[in-house]
């Protein structure tokens, strides 16, 4: 994944998702839960590479950032809670996707 279709396609595609531009800024699309607005993917462009943030179990947020060097402290978030996934082709479809889900599982538990 580079592009921030590909995000929100796959980020849409769970139960309850939907899209929001809540900063009246075009470079900030967030997916959110639609049963308690909780945001689970914040898309946005930055230093030329899209991104996006995910929500991300403590336990495994230093995993994530030590197994991908793209993969730094949340931008503009609690750096305890979340990651953000830079979209430069060097992490796997299938482990952005599976960040992506772990980030909604998280949020759709929350009230």
């Amino acid at each position: 994944m580079t592009e921030r279709k590909e995000v929100l396609d796959y980020g849409m595609a769970l139960p309850g998702a939907y899209m929001d531009a809540p900063f009246h800024d075009d470079n900030w699309v967030l997916l959110r839960f639609r049963k308690n607005k909780k945001a689970f993917a914040w898309t946005y462009e930055k230093d030329g590479t899209m991104r996006v943030n995910v929500k991300v179990d403590p336990q495994w947020r230093d995993f994530w950032r030590n197994a991908y060097p793209s993969i730094l402290p949340g931008y503009h978030q609690n750096k305890d809670h979340w990651n953000t996934v830079i979209l430069d082709g060097t992490i796997p479809d299938e482990e952005i996707k599976r960040m992506i889900a772990e980030s909604y599982d998280l949020i759709v538990k929350q009230k």
